[in-house]
């Protein structure tokens, strides 16, 4: 597990239930107004690591991607803030359509928003988030890159080495 800096960690996971437990572990630090960026090629397992990062949060419902309806949101117990999971994969004009559906009202929401596909809307997105990019290693591997980008991002960055890996 290297790590590159204070900004950066890059690991990686060798099943989607270690994707999955690695979520949980982010998920648990989350608070209201959080926004995670995830990246990466279809199947390269970012709704594995949402599925798991509600599960941080206590979401009891399944989470799958909604990249048939844009937003799911789920409402964990309280206190945990709501959880706004987003798939701009489908986006013909991800720009504009992305602000017709209101990208804006979620990344600055009481909850915390995840955007799957967030590349596809950079220009819209606050300065600071935390940016996961996920990689196919292999079949079952997979390489997650996190950046984090601003104060708040860096420390829950070094709040996830801690409870991921004591470090």
């Amino acid at each position: 597990m290297p790590i590159l800096n204070a900004h950066t960690l890059d690991l990686i996971s060798h099943s989607p239930e270690q994707t999955r437990r690695l979520g949980a572990h982010l998920g648990a630090l989350l608070q209201a107004g959080d926004l995670l960026c995830l990246e990466g090629d279809l199947g390269s397992g970012k709704t594995c690591l949402a599925q798991g990062i509600g599960l941080g949060l206590g979401v009891v419902e399944p989470i799958t991607s909604p990249t048939f309806t844009l937003v799911a949101e789920y409402q964990p117990p309280l206190p945990a803030p709501p959880l706004y999971h987003i798939d701009l994969y489908r986006l013909g004009n991800p720009l504009d359509e992305a602000l017709d559906m209101g990208l804006e009202e979620y990344v600055q929401g009481d909850g915390v928003c995840l955007i799957e596909w967030a590349e596809r809307v950079t220009p819209l997105l606050p300065k600071e988030h935390l940016w996961l990019q996920l990689r196919h290693l292999n079949a079952s591997k997979r390489t997650i890159l996190l950046t984090a980008r601003g104060k708040r991002y860096e420390e829950l960055l070094a709040g996830f080495r801690q409870k991921a890996f004591g470090v």
